[in-house]
């Protein structure tokens, strides 16, 4: 999780030096990444699709709030932090990179627990 904020950080602190891609879409797919891997630590007794469909919903419902403007949530968007998991306004392009985001830390939970489960076991011979 340490090396995905690393990661995305220059997305928000340089953007200016970074090619459009990068500043337009791969934060949202690290960040939806990031989320996965929270979600996944937070709710260990799930399995790894369900713990994806319910990274996919939540990172949704952000991105769908963001066609709605009432007070309260533009006074939460004001402020800096809230305003990095909130966003401002709907693209589908977010809605892309959550996906491709998500299904990564997917791919990448299932390759790690597959190989610590071949350690964890003995060879039989």
């Amino acid at each position: 999780m340490v090396m995905i904020t690393a990661l995305g950080l220059p997305a928000r602190i340089i953007q200016h030096q970074l090619p459009a891609w990068y500043t337009l879409y791969f934060g949202d797919y690290l960040w939806a990444m990031l989320l996965f891997f929270i979600f996944a630590l937070t709710l260990q007794n799930m399995s790894t699709f369900k713990v994806a469909i319910t990274t996919l919903l939540f990172a949704y419902i952000i991105e769908i709030s963001q066609f709605f403007h009432p007070q309260w949530l533009d006074y939460l968007r004001s402020i800096k932090l809230f305003a990095l998991v909130l966003g401002y306004s709907f693209l589908w392009s977010d809605i892309a990179a959550y996906t491709l985001g998500i299904s990564t830390g997917v791919l990448i939970e299932r390759f790690l627990l597959r190989n610590r489960l071949r350690v964890a076991q003995p060879e039989r011979l």
